[in-house]
């Protein structure tokens, strides 16, 4: 945090800066009125700990003094719009981001209708004129257009997030006008298509020079367009793209322009099937001379389990290569070799002096000709997926035990073992794919002996048939968890009641923290009743709602009965028809239940802030 004043605060030693903050926060909780003896110096070392919205929240309108520091600082450089109310957000953009547009470097929003305001008119954000970062969320893909146009007239903007909130169907609505920003050098998009049709894609004819270092794009992305891409960034330092589709069977264009990435350096792929290798290596000749990093996921074709032809491309095309992932899923179709005849041929000098380690697992014991062949060296990535199956397998690898990398695990299968020798010590996020049973002990047991329960701050259970109770037991164990997703719950109405009067349900209530709450399925009243119940602190929450009941649950949601989600301001309907925006407008406007609000009506979702 930056001062107006001297920063001796700044720069001392921060290893007795916590204490000393610690200290004067307890003071400040016994008596609230030491607020006024701080010293300012003091005051933008607490301001070190805080957002900008909580520092605008908690100080500005104390009084004068107060005021005036967080007007004549530099606090408001950054900006990230939490969940907050509407007349909050109002108030906020007046006080604060309004009279701060020109010094603003950094902006994130992440609600669809703070977009609009910070947007619309396009005047506005031109006047932010030292904006250097922003990260946008929700965005509906009719608006690019008019993002783009605004973002290429600010002349120090270098750094782009973009979320797209509905389908997109001709990629070249994001590509055309990326490529147009001529000052760009961080880009990330992240977007969707409908997985029962192919988008159109982008066309690169015009080979705009780029200025483009770090490119991460996640969706869908046509392969045979990816050369016709980078001929387009020749500045290039670093490339992810998590996911390839073939729009045709024929090789990467010929034709285009040869261009040396000689500033690319890493380069994280994921393909999907009917990737070959032969794709691949073409891709790599052109391309990758200059690569020290290469993450690799494939699919299906056994050439990425040839050895000898790794190594040639590599030492021939690939003279810096210094960390080779790769993680491929497939089979073996030649008779004449087995599965570990193929993959033992790995161990040979070349992958040892270069410290490239690698094992397997088979997804069944009795599918020996297929599995998964990956990296294990101590750079591997952060994500991993791990079968109760796997355990039990009499096929004799390289057994990882402490996989201290992995920060998401993604757990499969119906029966879970209670021999694991697995342990995942440093895991925030889990997913959970199957409602799996146990020998003796319970789920949260088991899952504490894999991953320390306490520390994750996201849950995701896909799985239909998990019981209610279960997940409430989880979170009893996982008191820093902010994010739960689930698709389902089984709960009957009587025991909704009786286990809504537990000390096991008051306890999870009491003391939980989950912020974010997303399931998928319609749900009644009484069911969404029990949810609010169980997790008062909700700021976001998205949901599908039974079409009889939905009236019931808007009302519920917006009056906040018994002083229950009281931070709760932005809903989102899930797979709703377009017919209940007018439903539950008129709803609201009838019983007059909030005077204030937007609603809006996005690839088949409902949006409804207040």
């Amino acid at each position: 945090m930056k001062r107006t004043q001297n920063d001796t605060v700044q720069n001392s030693n921060n290893s007795n800066k916590k204490p000393k903050l610690e200290n004067q926060i307890t003071i400040v909780n016994d008596n609230k009125s030491c607020l006024e003896n701080l010293t300012d110096e003091l005051l933008f070392e607490i301001f070190d700990y805080l957002d900008t919205y909580h520092i605008y929240k908690g100080f500005y309108y104390l009084n004068k003094r107060f005021k005036n520091i967080f007007i004549n600082s530099t606090i408001p450089e950054a900006i990230n719009i939490l969940p907050m109310s509407k007349s909050n957000f109002e108030n906020y953009y007046i006080n604060i981001i309004l009279p701060n547009r020109y010094r603003i470097n950094l902006l994130r929003l992440t609600n669809p209708f703070t977009l609009d305001a910070i947007f619309s008119p396009p005047s506005i954000i031109v006047e932010f004129i030292h904006l250097e970062t922003l990260i946008l969320d929700n965005v509906q893909s009719k608006n690019l257009d008019k993002f783009f146009y605004c973002l290429r007239s600010l002349t120090k903007f270098h750094s782009l997030t973009l979320s797209i909130a509905d389908n997109i169907e001709f990629l070249n609505d994001i590509f055309s006008n990326v490529l147009r920003l001529s000052k760009l050098k961080y880009c990330k998009i992240i977007y969707q298509t409908k997985h029962d049709e192919t988008p159109f894609s982008p066309s690169f004819t015009t080979y705009n020079r780029s200025s483009i270092e770090y490119l991460i794009i996640n969706g869908r992305f046509p392969f045979d367009s990816l050369n016709n891409l980078l001929c387009c960034l020749p500045r290039l330092r670093h490339l992810s793209m998590d996911s390839f589709y073939k729009s045709s069977f024929r090789d990467l264009d010929e034709d285009l322009p040869l261009i040396e990435l000689k500033y690319l350096k890493y380069a994280s792929l994921k393909f999907g099937y009917f990737i070959r290798f032969d794709d691949f290596e073409h891709l790599a000749k052109k391309f990758f001379y200059h690569v020290q990093t290469l993450r690799l996921t494939t699919n299906d074709d056994e050439q990425y389990l040839n050895a000898k032809r790794w190594q040639k491309l590599i030492v021939s095309v690939m003279p810096y290569l210094c960390i080779f992932d790769i993680n491929h899923h497939g089979s073996i179709q030649n008779n004449n070799f087995t599965y570990h005849d193929i993959i033992n041929r790995f161990n040979s000098s070349f992958w040892l002096e270069n410290e490239w380690f690698f094992t397997h697992r088979h997804e069944w014991s009795e599918r020996l000709d297929c599995g998964i062949f990956y990296s294990i060296n101590q750079y591997r990535r952060q994500e991993y997926k791990f079968c109760w199956e796997f355990e039990n397998q009499i096929c004799p690898n390289i057994q990882e035990t402490r996989l201290n990398s992995i920060k998401h695990l993604s757990i499969y299968g119906k029966q879970a073992t209670n021999n694991s020798v697995s342990y995942f010590p440093n895991v925030t996020q889990l997913t959970i794919e199957h409602y799996f049973k146990t020998f003796g002990d319970s789920i949260p047991k088991t899952l504490n002996r894999l991953i320390p329960l306490k520390q994750l701050t996201k849950l995701i259970i896909k799985s239909y048939d998990f019981p209610f109770i279960v997940i409430v037991k989880l979170l009893r164990c996982t008191p820093k968890l902010t994010t739960l997703k689930f698709d389902s719950f089984v709960l009957d109405e009587m025991n909704m009641k009786l286990f809504e009067q537990s000390k096991l349900f008051e306890y999870v209530s009491n003391t939980n923290t989950i912020k974010n709450l997303e399931i998928r399925n319609d749900y009644l009243f009484k069911q969404i009743q029990l949810i609010v119940n169980l997790l008062p602190k909700l700021e976001y929450f998205k949901t599908g709602m039974n079409r009889k009941e939905m009236g019931n649950i808007i009302r519920f949601l917006i009056t906040k009965p018994n002083d229950i989600i009281q931070n709760l301001f932005f809903l989102c309907i899930s797979e709703t028809p377009k017919i209940c925006l007018r439903e539950i407008n008129m709803l609201i406007k009838l019983e007059n239940l909030v005077n204030d609000y937007f609603i809006k009506y996005v690839n088949r979702d409902l949006y409804l802030w207040w």
